[in-house]
């Protein structure tokens, strides 16, 4: 792997941000292309396909926030000298070649390349079908940029594949590859996971659990399940399960009360049997499956559980480990939910649209790992990197 200097790398990226602020309208034409071959009935991908001035901008910002971080290569993590005379030295290394498999978003073929590209790796991009005239349009740019600064197309190449070759690649890479990070639903992972033969990243899925304890403020509570469910339905950080303990002072009021609210702002709600039968204009759910979930629609599941315990087995068996939230004005109780709760963000009082790179501090994001190896959580350029130990000795051998 060619280590480039960081001035090379932001030199690119440079060139990058120039060229899609002057091809943006033919990106907006591609992306129309791939808009009216989509069928619409799938809101929360048709949603994410969209490329228009406000996401090229965004493409734009993403690039720049980037640029300005510190290079996360060739940075010591340790260093110590033993008492035998070697000195050892641990620094930050680049993982080589970094595959992402993902559905819809043009939008990640910037963001993605561009994490990657700056910690030094190589990049394969996988995008769906249904956006091939948009990303075919980006890897151009991409392309165009790197020629620029004489580098090679191979640093961040858009992999054309079907369903088919894309699991043969996976099986026999005909390539190094040393790290896949699938970014979709549960079907798209699981086929990765099954097929691929390097280490892979566990990214995307949400299905995000809320639960309202009895020392909640109400008010506060309306307002966060509704922002987490509603702010965008498409995104992997929405609001899925909201559990509400029986023991809510005024409760069949409150449920009540919940159901209105939602209903205002045309989400479906869904509830069990207990919630139902306080509710009967809810949808009774009687399909387990539903409980593992990600909705990805105007859709929530509002359930009864009789303590806060209950409410954590129930998260920790069903939710995706993504984000789960506590509603609660104690905060010893929701420092115990929060450290009970096996998810990669977990919220007090706050809406679980949070988890995300920008919102986080993080800056621009790979992915929202769900995986606990070797990082939870927001993908950022630092994270995009390895480890190596470099070992200084004088003839030493061991004995």
């Amino acid at each position: 792997m060619q280590l480039l200097e960081t001035d090379k790398k932001n030199n690119v990226l440079d060139s990058m941000m120039r060229i899609i602020d002057q091809r943006r309208k033919e990106i907006i034409a591609a992306n129309q292309k791939d808009l009216d071959a989509f069928s619409k009935d799938d809101q929360a991908l048709y949603d994410r396909l969209v490329v228009d001035k406000a996401k090229v901008d965004d493409m734009i910002r993403a690039i720049k926030e980037v640029k300005v971080q510190e290079d996360p290569v060739g940075n010591n993590i340790a260093e110590k000298k033993l008492d035998s005379g070697l000195e050892i030295i641990n620094k930050t290394a680049p993982f080589g070649t970094i595959m992402i498999i993902y559905e819809s978003r043009p939008d990640v073929t910037i963001e993605a390349a561009v994490l990657a590209f700056k910690a030094n790796n190589k990049i394969l991009l996988k995008g769906g079908k249904e956006a091939k005239h948009s990303n075919l349009v980006l890897e151009s740019c991409w392309h165009e940029a790197l020629a620029e600064n004489d580098l090679s197309n191979d640093w961040i190449r858009l992999m054309q594949m079907d369903r088919h070759e894309t699991r043969d690649f996976l099986k026999n890479p005909t390539e190094p590859l040393d790290l896949i990070v699938p970014r979709g639903g549960e079907r798209l992972i699981n086929f990765v996971k099954e097929n691929a033969t390097c280490a892979v990243l566990i990214s995307g899925r949400g299905n995000n659990f809320l639960y309202v304890s009895p020392k909640a403020d109400w008010d506060k509570a309306k307002k966060v399940i509704i922002n987490a469910k509603t702010d965008k339905i498409s995104g992997c950080n929405a609001l899925d399960k909201v559990l509400l303990d029986k023991n809510i002072e005024n409760y069949e009021e409150k449920v009540a009360d919940l159901y209105s609210s939602l209903k205002e702002v045309n989400v479906a709600v869904w509830a069990d049997e207990s919630i139902h039968a306080l509710c009967p204009e809810t949808k009774l759910l009687t399909d387990e499956e539903a409980w593992y979930e990600e909705f990805l629609a105007m859709k929530i599941l509002v359930a009864e559980v009789s303590s806060m315990s209950e409410a954590i087995q129930k998260i920790n068996k069903y939710s995706g480990g993504h984000s789960t939230a506590i509603i609660t004005e104690d905060k010893t109780e929701a420092l115990t939910f929060m450290e009970q709760i096996d998810s990669a963000a977990v919220y007090h009082n706050a809406s679980t649209r949070f988890t995300d790179g920008g919102q986080m501090g993080v800056g621009a994001e790979l992915a929202i790992s769900t995986d606990k190896l070797h990082h939870r959580g927001p993908l950022g350029l630092k994270q995009l990197v390895t480890n190596k130990y470099y070992v200084f000795g004088d003839g030493h051998i061991r004995v």
